[in-house]
């Protein structure tokens, strides 16, 4: 006896069943178009905040004002195309010790400031996230500095570290917190890390909030102390926001101006940074050699921000969670196929055998 079995519908077409999973990466031209329309403003306005100031400064770096004489005797200034010199000068002379100077404070602030904040960013979220009478005025009084504008908070602190001020009042001193030498450095350093560090607080506490309460219950029943827990649960489990808030940071720093240009003021080289150089060219109305200025530290930022996020691996767009959660996808879609594929051959099997 022979016996025959309809096919599901769609076997013959090659379309697919109801139910089966789409394949992914497939989009149609209208989704394409639509995308496209949906992220022209955004492009647009992107262009015209970032690339093509970009492009005038890459432009003006490439020209210097000259002074010379018209037909009438006038003495005129004019822009002279001269090529790469702007950017040659910047190892030569005395713009080249000023660049170096620039380009060390820079560095120095950016890594000593950045440290700080962390370790104090780090423990200012952990009070933040322990349950306790007071948590919510604690967290506000953090945030305090944060939200004080930066001009404000150079202010404040030029106060503070007045000759008769209150930091040499405490110490019983009379240390010139804002003139020449290490003193001024310390003093930029003290109020950044003071304004900035819950910045990363309020990061790593948001990153805190998302770790279930039954991980650290679980570790507590198997004997893990306060300091096993952090070391174990929550610094791995927070590494990706910790990432993130120190990368934005780096960057801040690295374009560090109005802080020291307001506590310390303009031309003093021990907080001199590249921000402060560029701006101090243009005043000068030497726009050539200050656009120059200004790209390098655009170069200088981008190269920080490559390397930190192809050394560290911090997933600032979020790829790596949207990569994961698509691979958890198609596999559960081709266990679920597996199992409907099965599912009709023991059905086609069990007709068979009537």
């Amino acid at each position: 006896m022979t016996t025959t079995t309809a096919q599901p519908a769609g076997a013959q077409t090659g379309t697919p069943q109801a139910g089966s999973p789409r394949r992914r990466g497939k989009r149609s031209p209208g989704e394409g178009r639509m995308a496209a329309m949906l992220l022209s403003p955004t492009i647009l306005v992107l262009a015209l905040v970032i690339l093509y100031p970009l492009l005038s400064a890459v432009h003006q770096s490439l020209y210097q004002a000259e002074s010379g004489l018209d037909s009438d005797g006038f003495v005129t200034d004019v822009d002279s195309f001269v090529g790469l010199a702007n950017y040659a000068d910047m190892f030569v002379g005395e713009s080249g010790r000023r660049f170096l100077n620039a380009l060390g404070n820079t560095t120095f602030f950016t890594i000593t400031t950045v440290l700080l904040e962390t370790v104090l960013g780090l423990c200012l979220a952990l009070a933040m996230n322990r349950a306790f009478r007071g948590r919510s005025f604690l967290r506000a009084s953090i945030l305090v500095p944060w939200a004080v504008p930066t001009a404000v908070s150079g202010l404040l602190w030029r106060w503070i570290f007045q000759s008769d001020g209150i930091a040499n009042t405490l110490l019983g001193s009379e240390i010139l917190w804002t003139a020449e030498g290490n003193a001024s450095r310390a003093a930029v350093i003290i109020a950044e890390v003071w304004k900035t560090a819950p910045f990363i607080g309020l990061l790593v506490l948001a990153g805190m909030q998302v770790i279930p309460g039954e991980v650290y219950e679980a570790a507590r029943i198997d004997g893990a102390g306060w300091w096993r827990q952090l070391g174990s649960i929550t610094l791995p489990l927070v590494k990706p926001t910790l990432l993130v808030a120190v990368l934005f940071r780096m960057l801040d720093a690295l374009r560090m101006f109005d802080l020291p240009f307001v506590l310390v003021g303009p031309g003093k080289e021990s907080v001199e940074t590249l921000s402060m150089l560029a701006w101090d060219e243009s005043n000068q109305l030497r726009y050539g050699s200050a656009s120059a200025f200004a790209v390098m530290l655009f170069l200088y930022v981008a190269l920080v921000a490559i390397v930190f996020v192809k050394v560290l691996g911090a997933d600032v767009t979020g790829a790596k969670d949207l990569k994961l959660i698509s691979k958890k996808s198609r596999t559960k879609a081709t266990r679920t196929q597996g199992n409907s594929e099965l599912e009709i051959a023991e059905q086609k099997k069990a007709e068979a055998t009537r």
